[in-house]
């Protein structure tokens, strides 16, 4: 092998390493973190404070479980509940609502359509935090504060959702498929339901974990819009219980398993849909 085949090889081999390198912190960063809370969640309140915190010897995951459902009559299982139905049944139509807005704004024409798709772009850029006093003040207005629906209205319109719909809608919807359908005689609302989408499907679920993730997630609109516990999600019940913690440390135990099994839809999620949003992933990049 000659000198200049070995200095070729070397920044190569180099730079191999320093990326694995790169991605093995990263994914040690990830999964330490989530290491401990398995092993926390196995362990009973005293031994979570004590020097042999990695032994297997002290084994309560069964009973942190028992003390979890039962803690405060039961609220957690309310909460669990509670953020199915707030993140599943939102996340849902966030996606149908947002996929169809951003295939209007990639197929049809109308006034003012490029203007009103930078405002939808501007409001992506527009932090959740800052919306959410004039979300309360609208739902205050309403009189539906401390409600189901002051936390479930708000999370059903999604900017960036309007935006991953068109580009899904671009790469993944022809106009000459579209003019098939027209030309056989169907309607508007029939092209989309049934030809459009059907090819939507991967689109659909991108843009349901996404929202999925951040509804299971959100905290501080929970927080701002009601004060009735049992109509926390689990995020905002978590919270409350680890506040409590530092007065009474048996919540320590039955916190720790609570976040561990919060974790449990959204891994159950992507899991199930790998199929349909890797393939989302690459919408748009071949025509």
């Amino acid at each position: 092998m000659s000198a200049d085949t070995v200095t070729a090889h070397r920044p190569r081999l180099l730079g191999r390493t320093v990326v694995n390198t790169v991605v093995g912190i990263a994914v040690l960063y990830t999964l330490l973190p989530v290491l401990w809370l398995v092993l926390a969640a196995s362990k009973s309140r005293d031994a979570l404070f004590s020097s042999n915190f990695f032994s297997l010897s002290d084994f309560s995951f069964l009973q942190n479980l028992r003390d979890l459902f039962a803690m405060d009559g039961g609220l957690y299982g309310r909460w669990y509940t509670n953020s199915l139905l707030y993140a599943v049944l939102g996340a849902a139509i966030s996606a149908l609502v947002s996929v169809a807005c951003g295939y209007a704004f990639d197929k049809y024409r109308f006034r003012h359509k490029e203007k009103v798709f930078g405002l939808v772009l501007a409001a992506v850029m527009v932090p959740q935090t800052v919306l959410a006093l004039p979300l309360y003040l609208m739902a205050s207005a309403t009189g539906v504060v401390d409600t189901f629906w002051a936390v479930f209205i708000p999370v059903l319109f999604n900017p960036f959702g309007v935006y991953l719909g068109r580009i899904f809608s671009q790469g993944y919807v022809p106009d000459e498929v579209l003019e098939a359908a027209r030309v056989d005689g169907a309607g508007e609302l029939t092209t989309y339901v049934r030809v459009s989408l059907r090819m939507l499907g991967p689109g659909l679920v991108t843009v349901f974990l996404f929202q999925l993730t951040a509804i299971w997630n959100n905290f501080f609109l929970p927080m701002v819009m009601l004060s009735d516990e049992k109509l926390y999600p689990v995020s905002l019940g978590l919270y409350t219980w680890n506040s409590s913690a530092t007065v009474s440390p048996e919540y320590y135990p039955v916190v720790i398993i609570g976040s561990l099994l919060a974790v449990l839809p959204l891994i159950l999620a992507f899991i199930l849909l790998q199929r349909f949003w890797k393939s989302g992933l690459t919408a748009g990049s071949v025509k």
